[in-house]
């Protein structure tokens, strides 16, 4: 019979920087949040959102009865530049896209897995499923949801990256994560639209963030427009004030998450201008590629009319 320890072990054999392991249950209370913050019109046009299946893992995987939770630290020192002529892109996308890295050590860990006993079925996602992976990292013992709507590690921060194997094994569940915002309120102050709208719940329709990947509209509203602060490509600023982040980020061991040349210190007119070919010269095997060309040019003109 596998053994949790040796799953752990060999999940940071493999690269993992945090392991855990949840018990499959009813949710109820991660559900009913959901349910309410759906209620809320929060999501935005992220109609996957509301998918049924995140109500109930079973959904995605009707044999489940544990989920191994897994964390990736992304974090690499480099600072972007002061001056307004740049564009600012988050952190996570700097380097090859994280979805790759993830899936890769997934599938891995998987096989290992269903090659341990007959009969173990295993199914993976990396942030491309319909399950709740934050809440299912706090189950695991991984990390806490925060106040931002960030899971916050001991180790390494909110900079990490979040998977999950669903298996049919029965497997010995870790303890939750406890909570350890305490009464911070620095994310929640320093969002320059407000979109933390009381402490753990977010806005998307006022998240800097939505608008510049999500958002597919031609403009961005002005009220958000006029507080992007640089930013072209996702938004740090509720992270990058977070005491633990500021004290407990560690540089990556992962090469594939140093950054691309370019997206440290992108020039505004430069994306403004971005086309077809650029874009799939300058984002290759990027998370950024999900922000198309003409979004591109959206958000750096937005940046250069304030």
């Amino acid at each position: 019979m596998v053994k949790e320890e040796q799953i752990k072990q060999e999940a940071i054999a493999l690269g993992f920087h945090k392991v855990g392991i949840a018990q499959v249950n009813a949710q109820e209370t991660a559900v009913t949040r959901l349910k309410a913050w759906l209620s809320l019109g929060y999501h935005g046009d992220m109609a996957w959102m509301a998918n049924p299946k995140r109500f109930d893992v079973r959904a995605c995987m009707p044999e489940v009865k544990s989920i191994i939770c897994v964390a990736l630290n992304y974090y690499t020192p480099h600072q972007r530049p002061q001056g307004d002529e740049y564009g600012k892109i988050s952190r996570y996308s700097w380097g090859r896209d994280y979805h790759r890295v993830m899936d890769k050590k997934l599938k891995e860990l998987s096989r290992w897995l269903e090659g341990q006993e007959k009969g173990i079925k295993t199914r993976y996602y990396a942030d491309t499923g319909p399950i709740q992976d934050k809440v299912w990292a706090q189950q695991a013992g991984i990390g806490w949801i925060a106040k931002n709507g960030n899971v916050i590690t001991r180790d390494y921060g909110s900079w990490v990256f979040l998977g999950e194997i669903l298996t049919n094994l029965q497997l010995t569940p870790d303890q939750p994560h406890t909570e350890h915002c305490g009464t911070c309120r620095r994310c929640i102050d320093a969002c320059p639209t407000g979109a933390i709208t009381q402490p753990f719940i977010v806005d998307a329709n006022r998240c800097i963030a939505y608008h510049t990947i999500e958002n597919r509209s031609e403009t961005i509203p002005e009220a958000i427009a006029s507080h992007l602060e640089g930013w072209v490509a996702g938004c740090d600023i509720c992270q990058d004030v977070c005491p633990w982040n500021q004290r407990f980020a560690k540089t990556t061991d992962i090469d594939e998450f140093q950054p691309y040349s370019g997206n440290i210190a992108p020039k505004l007119t430069e994306l403004a201008q971005l086309s077809e070919q650029e874009w799939n010269e300058r984002f290759p095997a990027s998370a950024l590629r999900r922000i198309k060309p003409q979004m591109w040019r959206r958000n750096a003109r937005a940046n250069l009319e304030k």
